[in-house]
């Protein structure tokens, strides 16, 4: 719709009837399974049998909620460390990033960029796949010529935030370097003139600066992480991530828990986003 040119009454209506069937289309299945978590059904699908809350705090036997499943709550666990890890090293290893591509003098920063980027053009599957290869082939070489087992190479813990930071640290530098380029650089110069270190203008005027957007990349590489699912499918090993787990159950057959671990993920990552908000306007 372009605003400045006169619309009929029959394209205003349509497309404002388009939108809400377009966020009715995106925001149903996010209720109807917000609503089946209070389900009082051994089936995780309608039809509704009333409300209660044995798949949030059942101790069991008949009935195991969610707060006493201690499967669910090790993979949630388990997501949460990684989500942690790997936000941390993105955020670290983006910002550092987003410095060196704004240097004017960097080497070969062009083919660089190039290779930053090229882990948002393949798919999840096939990088996942390429990693575990690797790392294999890496753990056969050197028990093979080293005699050396380094169980860094097997599928593992530290193989899937290894995998998920190879793609995800992408999303932070772009994220960074794009609010870099809006800095203003005569203030470092200010700083620097007026006595200050290197490492002071940095700390105290650049990161300042650079806060929301770092405050912002992580959120989402810690989003990113915990809801990773090709590529971690690949990488984990005797210790599964939360989508891991929940795609075994599906696939298995399970109880209405799984609306309940729904539900909390999605007041969780509501949550988030609006702290998330909330900081990014304070700060600006």
């Amino acid at each position: 719709m372009i605003r400045s040119l006169p619309n009929s009454k029959a394209y205003t209506w349509s497309f404002h009837v388009f939108v809400i069937l377009y966020f009715v289309f995106l925001f149903a299945p996010l209720l109807v399974t917000c609503v089946l978590a209070f389900n009082d059904s051994n089936f995780p699908s309608l039809p509704w049998n009333g409300g209660t809350l044995d798949w949030f705090f059942s101790p069991g036997p008949k009935r195991v909620g969610i707060f006493h499943d201690a499967q669910n709550l090790r993979s949630i666990m388990v997501s949460f460390e990684t989500a942690v890890i790997v936000s941390i090293l993105c955020v670290v290893v983006g910002t550092c990033t987003a410095f060196a591509f704004e240097q004017e003098k960097f080497p070969f920063k062009n083919v660089l960029y190039f290779l930053m980027l090229a882990p948002l053009v393949i798919p999840g599957v096939i990088l996942g796949i390429s990693q575990l290869l690797g790392a294999t082939t890496a753990g056969m070489f050197a028990e093979k010529h080293l005699g050396v087992d380094v169980p860094f190479f097997r599928p593992s813990f530290w193989l899937v935030v290894l995998g998920q930071f190879s793609f995800i640290t992408t999303f932070v530098a772009l994220v960074v370097s794009a609010r870099l380029r809006k800095f203003d650089r005569s203030l470092e110069e200010a700083a620097l003139n007026l006595g200050a270190t290197r490492f002071e203008v940095i700390r105290l005027i650049t990161l300042r600066f650079l806060r929301p957007s770092i405050i912002g990349a992580g959120a989402v590489a810690f989003l990113m992480s915990f809801e990773n699912f090709n590529t971690t499918l690949f990488l984990v090993g005797s210790q599964p991530t939360l989508p891991i787990n929940l795609y075994l159950q599906v696939r298995d057959g399970s109880t209405p828990v799984i609306n309940a671990i729904s539900f909390l993920l999605i007041v969780g990552t509501s949550g988030l986003a609006l702290v998330n908000l909330y900081l990014n306007r304070k700060e600006s």
